[in-house]
């Protein structure tokens, strides 16, 4: 059953809300990165990097490791597992609404066929 009323859901969800939060999150599926790294490509400095981290590693999807004067980040992919399943939850909603809707549009092509096929008979 999915969790309407989860305060970690509202974590995760606020933390993938952010275009530059889930850069981070991409890079970090392809390995760890360091803080420099995550920062480099949106032209931020350590300390807005580490604030965004910092939301990323409270939604439990990314753990930091300060290795001497570095800080390593590493994608915690689990939690994403409950945003996946609510999202989930309503893509069958929408799938089955969707397919109502072809079932309609079908319909429609068909009597608009028909009706052209007895406009060419008169």
């Amino acid at each position: 059953m999915v969790e309407h009323d989860s305060p970690q859901l509202d974590v995760i969800f606020r933390a993938l809300g952010d275009a530059t939060r889930r850069g981070m999150l991409a890079r970090l599926a392809l390995g760890e990165k360091s803080i420099g790294e995550l920062a480099e490509p949106f032209a931020m400095s350590f300390a807005g990097a580490s604030k965004h981290v910092k939301v990323l590693e409270d939604a439990g999807l990314v753990r930091r490791e300060v290795r001497g004067r570095t800080h390593v980040c590493r994608l915690e992919a689990g939690p994403m597992a409950s945003a996946d399943q609510w999202l989930r939850h309503y893509e069958r909603f929408w799938t089955g609404r969707l397919d109502a809707l072809e079932q309609l549009l079908r319909r429609d092509d068909v009597r608009k066929s028909k009706s052209r096929k007895q406009g060419d008979r008169k």
